[in-house]
């Protein structure tokens, strides 16, 4: 399967494909990529006119393949990016999958999936998906990519950083693309060239900061700070974060809780953070910790539902959460 590293290389020889399915962990860098792509395919003055984002959540299914089924005029070049594909059922899929063919040059259609839905390799879906377009999976940095990126913009902006800095800087992004590249444009702006970034600097300019991972967000909720996970709870919606995909990350962050609890590895790769996931687990008995990944997997349930808006039902959860955590420490 090509990586996103072959998808930057090919798009920018301007090797196009026709279709593309983005999937994976990693939210920010699957928006990062589809501005990418259409912004190497459409000429500079068709950005605002033939870049089509369409929410599959939001569009009927045969309103999807009649926008598909006209093609661009006059060598118009057009890109499509369909959110959320995984939303229709199965027979949809399939209809909207036969548009691709045959392939029109001037017309790329980008389909993906949100972190919190990413479907398993072995489902139909994923089969059919990846049979008709060029599936690329966007994960979460690791501690060594995210250090590694780290160094080399700051080398760029002849800017140096202190080890406990870089721990401290690369441990708050927690493997975020998003939060890593605002907190660097921070530090660039905040240092004059030539200087070394200190552990203090980190804590200055970092310190308001409201959109870090998921990470931070779930930092603030066992914290208690009850302002400050309102605040981030608004700033990662406005960012396009959907309340099921903060749902599913809290999920695993309190599951991670656990396992550390019960003398376990951390979910996926967040072995580096054992010792923080640790002290704050340390808040909890076991045994609450199972209720309250119970309580989340509720919340994700919820969400299905008609009647109750999917923000508030994630604003509840997390502000029940928060309140716990500050009786907790009282």
């Amino acid at each position: 399967m090509p990586t996103p590293s072959t998808l930057f290389k090919d798009v920018t020889a301007g090797r196009f494909k026709p279709a593309y399915y983005f999937f994976g962990s990693e939210d920010y860098r699957i928006a990062e990529a589809e501005k990418f792509v259409a912004m190497q395919f459409l000429p500079h003055l068709q950005m605002a006119t033939n870049l089509y984002r369409i929410d599959a959540r939001k569009t009927r299914a045969p309103d999807l393949m009649a926008e598909l089924a006209n093609l661009p005029m006059l060598g118009e070049k057009q890109v499509f990016v369909v959110r959320d594909f995984q939303s229709y059922r199965a027979d949809d899929v399939k209809q909207v999958l036969k548009l691709l063919s045959p392939a029109d040059p001037n017309r790329i259609i980008i389909f993906s999936t949100p972190s919190a839905r990413t479907p398993r390799r072995n489902s139909a879906f994923f089969n059919s998906i990846s049979k008709a377009a060029e599936a690329i999976e966007f994960k979460k940095l690791s501690y060594q990519e995210s250090a590694a990126i780290i160094q080399a913009r700051l080398k760029k902006e002849d800017l140096t950083i202190a080890p406990e800095a870089l721990r401290l800087l690369t441990e708050l992004v927690a493997g975020s693309r998003g939060a890593l590249e605002a907190e660097l444009t921070k530090l660039v702006n905040y240092k004059e060239s030539g200087d070394k970034i200190e552990v203090a600097d980190i804590r200055s300019v970092s310190a308001g900061y409201e959109v870090f991972g998921i990470f931070d967000l779930a930092d603030q909720v066992v914290a208690g700070d009850a302002k400050k996970v309102f605040n981030m709870v608004r700033s990662l919606l406005a960012e396009g974060n959907s309340p099921a995909t903060l749902i599913a990350l809290m999920q695993q962050h309190f599951t991670s809780l656990y396992l550390v609890k019960n003398d376990k590895s951390p979910l996926g790769r967040r072995a580096f953070l054992t010792h923080k996931l640790r002290q704050q687990a340390e808040k909890y008995s076991g045994r609450r910790l199972e209720e309250i990944i119970i309580e989340i997997a509720a919340a994700d349930v919820r969400l299905r539902h008609k009647g109750v808006k999917p923000e508030t039902t994630l604003e509840m959860l997390v502000m029940k959460l928060v309140g716990e955590s500050r009786s907790l420490d009282g």
